[in-house]
């Protein structure tokens, strides 16, 4: 009996803490609802690279610590990124693939730092667009061979108008 009432309280706490994490994520994802997502992927279209990679997050674009709850991009996982000539599909295992069009790429880059991540120096590659609902976002990728980054950074660097190679971002130095 002495027991009792300290596992009552634990237990009501961790249930109440439970509840409040479900509401915050329902409420970003309403919220995040307006934003849109991937755009619809055209037939054809050459394959420039391929690779195994760690999706980690997509966040608003600038804002590396504000998450965006995108349909197909809401949770991280292994995902393969293909990249074509005419855009770049990131199918994330368990999720519907989003594309994104090449004319919505605005920058690659590399990235130290984002939501729940922190790694070695441009350990991460930032992929910039811009959503089908029009909302900047920056999709982060950590590439599992590193022999693939350097065909991944070159395929997409195709599809982007020259000179809007993204670089660093500034979290990189953290």
């Amino acid at each position: 009996m002495d027991k009792l009432v300290p596992t009552v309280v634990v237990v009501a706490v961790l249930v109440i803490a439970f509840l409040l994490m479900l509401w915050g994520w329902r409420r970003r994802t309403r919220r995040d609802s307006g934003a849109g997502a991937g755009y619809q992927r055209p037939e054809g279209g050459t394959v420039l690279a391929e690779t195994d990679t760690f999706y980690v997050a997509t966040t608003r674009g600038g804002e590396s610590l504000e998450r965006l709850a995108l349909p197909g991009l809401r949770f991280r996982g292994r995902a393969r990124v293909t990249v074509e000539s005419t855009g770049v599909t990131i199918a994330i295992t368990g999720e519907s693939p989003v594309f994104i069009e090449a004319a919505a790429l605005s920058g690659i880059g590399s990235a130290r730092v984002t939501i729940d991540r922190v790694v070695e120096k441009d350990g991460l590659l930032r992929l910039s667009w811009t959503t089908s609902g029009a909302a900047a976002a920056d999709s982060y990728l950590r590439v599992i061979d590193p022999a693939d980054r350097a065909a991944l950074l070159d395929a997409v660097d195709k599809l982007l108008p020259t000179g809007s190679r993204a670089g660093h971002t500034t979290e990189s130095e953290v």
